[in-house]
């Protein structure tokens, strides 16, 4: 489907046959030149191309194209089939950007490609070699993508806690060293193995203490330099380099997932980019995690390696096949979650989930994990920084205060959708979006100057998680594990409840001022111009608020033992309570109400945690945190995104239950000039020239005649366009009064005719058809099911008018009360 320019897309278009194109005077191609301005660009979900490169041909809309074979006839039209494969044209077949592929072409494609090689195998032994290679290549391509994807992964969870480190000192041993590999080999006691003498602050290395007023605030500048420093390299390298590098990249996954195609989102310039920037948005400090962009990462390492083997370079629909299996490896190595990868690929990302995909996706999410754990990026023998273990069982009245979590993760998740899609549309519509760079700036200034003062703000967000999911023990020197110790009542490895002490209730505070602050620079920060993950912030926001009800629990627990509500099941000097499991709750609470996810959310959780006994607690939170933000508003955060965009994601997940019919949706409609037809046999080289010249649709329907009007097929023009031109350079006689015809045998005509052109192996002779009295619900199912592009509408026989997959998405945007413009186009 061809998008339009950054001009067409600001004021409604005309309809009049564009049932059959989109208008594409003012289109040009994308290139990424960093000398542009701003105004040039045009944004995608953030990131911002440069269309400055003029076209040679123009674009298509390819998601107006029929079930088209262009290896002769349609699905029907095997008889022809050999003819055209073996003469290929260079450009019939291929797409162009942000155009939609053939879902039905493509499959049949390769399915003939799959006799063709199953036949020729009983030929000979190199035939049956090449055979079993290739049923073997996709398998060998999930591993590779697995090990890739691993790799990488390692590689930024390394640098991360290294570049993050960095803002608060140096280790004197290496400093390619982070603060807790640095001690590693100190001789300082337990309590003090944060202060080794190898690891210094910035004021212990400039001024030689690290005591005082001077050098706390020594030591606060620093911390503010270096996160500018990252925050502002990372937007540089961004727009310079690789626009489409910036945000999560989950809406763009999708939707390409869905069958749209931009050029570059998965290319090798953004793998690099996006890798780099990645660890310096991290690091940063901002309020962002490396979660979603892993995802973008993985994919962008399966489009590339799908270059190495025909069968996935050649067919955009078996390259999505590896790009959803991709998406779960990076979800595996983001979490250490192979299964709930495959889930998140699946309920998630994908448009196209058949069995096989499934099998694959397992089999990269297991590499991928399996090589992120050789790597051992933390130290720990975990693939995350935040993996805990619980121990104590929950109690059935636990439910209740698990519930009122999901309740708050809901009204967060609502809360957030809505204030960071206006705050980003505010950014698509005002001169803020012209400045990405000062934005990146001022939003890292005010995030790293709110929270250096806050211990809770100033350590990584995954540090802060992990810090919140554990369970207090005996040597746990941290504030939130300074309760009031009474070690005659413990028993073995268990701590009972206890009275909270001075540095629980220092702790309270500071996490309550911590997610003040999270729950609204998030707002600001997810949709810049770096890199930006929304899954581990939306869990340390969940994850503080579960804290802070864990620990009032403990408390009330402690203290009111007797009440009713706890007098059966929690003495005095059990263990009753573990806060950490709120926070657990609460942070899957949470990152459900702004995702959505439920099954794949609920998977992820307890593999990070190892514990099958609170999956209950997990899902009761997930699913009520659904339902509340479902109630307030139905759309994720990456379908709010998809729609920001303007991108043609038609949701499988929604249901259409509307009493319209095909006539009412259909084009032309009353008062619109009539469709634009080309006969099969009567037309010139001229006329057809002429239409092409005149119009600007990217396909037209064949009929016998203008007066009959009976459908014969459906032709692409750039197909139109490219045979006319290689006839004109190949094929002698063919002149401007050259009769084209689309038919078998040619039609009659005087000798001294010049020489007659046939395209009969261009045609798609079964384009999908309905009456103008088809339910509209069907015709949406069949948009969704077998992902066209358009499909034809005829009454009686004859042809009357064509729907098209934007006219599709229009007519729901209309029936749900929003502007379709605004809905489409930016």
């Amino acid at each position: 489907m061809a998008w339009y320019s950054l001009e067409r897309w600001e004021r409604p278009q005309p309809f009049g046959l564009e049932a059959l194109a989109m208008d594409q005077k003012g289109y040009r191609r994308g290139s990424f030149q960093s000398s542009t301005s701003d105004e040039d660009m045009l944004e995608i979900a953030g990131a911002s191309l440069d269309f400055s490169m003029a076209e040679d041909d123009p674009p298509l809309d390819r998601e107006m194209g029929g079930f088209t074979s262009y290896n002769g006839g349609g699905m029907n039209g095997t008889s022809k089939m050999m003819d055209f494969l073996e003469e290929p044209l260079p450009g019939v077949g291929t797409y162009e950007d942000f155009n939609t592929i053939d879902w039905v072409r493509e499959k049949s494609r390769d399915r003939d490609r799959h006799r063709e090689i199953t036949s020729r195998s009983k030929e000979s032994t190199w035939a049956l070699i090449h055979s079993v290679s290739d049923a073997f290549s996709g398998w060998l391509l999930m591993l590779f993508i697995g090990l890739l994807a691993g790799s990488l992964a390692g590689l930024i969870d390394i640098s991360a806690h290294w570049m993050t480190d960095l803002k608060e000192g140096v280790c004197l041993a290496g400093f390619w060293f982070n603060h807790e590999h640095c001690c590693w080999k100190s001789n300082t006691t337990f309590t003090d193995r944060d202060k080794c003498p190898e690891w210094m602050s910035w004021s212990q290395l400039i001024i030689g203490h690290g005591e005082g007023a001077f050098a706390y605030i020594l030591n606060y500048f620093m911390y503010v330099i270096w996160a500018l420093l990252f925050s502002l390299l990372a937007v540089l390298l961004v727009k310079g380099f690789a626009p489409y590098a910036c945000g999560s990249g989950i809406p763009e996954i999708k939707t390409i997932l869905s069958g749209f195609i931009i050029r570059g989102y998965l290319g090798k310039w953004t793998l690099i980019i996006k890798t780099i920037t990645l660890v310096l948005a991290v690091s940063s400090g901002l309020s962002l995690g490396k979660e979603g962009p892993l995802v973008h990462v993985a994919c962008c390492c399966g489009n590339i390696l799908c270059h190495l083997f025909t069968k996935y370079r050649k067919n955009e629909a078996k390259r999505r096949e590896v790009l959803s299996a991709a998406a779960a490896a990076g979800v595996s190595v983001a979490f250490g979650a192979p299964i709930g990868g495959v889930l998140f690929s699946l309920e998630e990302v994908s448009y196209y989930f058949p069995l096989k995909t499934l099998w694959r996706s397992f089999f990269a999410a297991l590499v991928a994990a399996f090589t992120l754990r050789s790597i051992n990026p933390f130290g720990n023998s975990r693939l995350v920084l935040f993996y805990v273990e619980f121990h104590m069982p929950w109690h059935l009245l636990e439910l209740v205060p698990f519930i009122l979590l999901g309740i708050f993760g809901g009204l967060w998740g609502a809360f957030f959708i809505r204030s960071n899609i206006a705050w980003c549309r505010r950014r698509k519509t005002t001169k803020l979006g012209k400045y990405p760079v000062l934005e990146v700036f001022v939003v890292t200034a005010i995030t790293a100057i709110l929270a250096f003062p806050n211990e809770y703000t100033r350590m990584s967000t995954s540090e802060l998680i992990s810090e919140l999911f554990n369970d207090c023990g005996i040597l746990d020197s941290s504030k939130l594990c300074e309760y009031v110790n009474d070690f005659n009542s413990t028993k073995g490895d268990d701590l009972p409840d206890r009275a909270a002490g001075p540095g629980v209730y220092t702790a309270m505070w500071q996490l309550a001022l911590a997610l003040i602050m999270k729950v609204f620079i998030t707002i600001f920060t997810f949709g810049m111009k770096v890199p930006s993950g929304l899954f581990i912030p939306s869990m340390a926001v969940g994850a503080i608020a579960g804290r802070l009800l864990g620990v009032a629990m403990e408390q009330l627990a402690f203290y009111h033992h007797d009440w009713i509500i706890f007098s059966g099941w929690c003495s005095q000097g059990a263990d009753c309570i573990t806060p950490g499991l709120y926070a657990m709750v609460g942070a899957a609470a949470c990152l459900g109400g702004v995702t959505r996810m439920t099954v794949s959310l609920v998977v992820i959780m307890f593999e990070l945690t190892g514990g099958l006994e609170y999956i209950v607690p997990l899902m009761a939170a997930a699913m009520t945190s659904k339902w509340v933000a479902d109630a307030i508003g139905r759309e994720g955060i990456y379908d709010a995104h998809i729609r920001l965009n303007g991108y043609p994601f038609l949701e499988a997940k929604e249901e259409f239950s509307h009493k319209t019919l095909a006539m009412d949706v259909m084009r032309p409609r009353r008062n619109d000039p009539p469709l634009t037809v080309i006969t099969q046999d009567s037309m010139t080289v001229e006329d057809i020239e002429t239409i092409i010249n005149e119009t600007t649709y990217s396909g037209y329907p064949v009929v016998v005649s203008r007066e009959s009007q009976r459908l014969v097929g459906f032709v692409l023009r750039r197909d139109l366009i490219i045979s006319i031109e290689n006839a004109r350079k190949k094929q002698d006689g063919i002149v401007s009064t050259s009769i084209i015809y689309f038919t078998d045998h040619s039609p009659p005509l005087p000798p001294s005719s010049p020489s007659m052109l046939k395209l009969r192996s261009i045609l798609d002779l079964s384009p999908f058809t309905v009456t103008d009295q088809t339910p509209m619900e069907i015709v949406v199912d069949i948009f969704r099911k077998l992902g066209l592009r358009q499909c034809l509408v005829t009454h009686n026989g004859k042809l009357l008018g064509i729907i098209t997959k934007k006219d599709v998405l229009k007519h729901i945007a209309q029936l749900a009360n929003q502007d379709p413009d605004s809905i489409l186009f930016n």
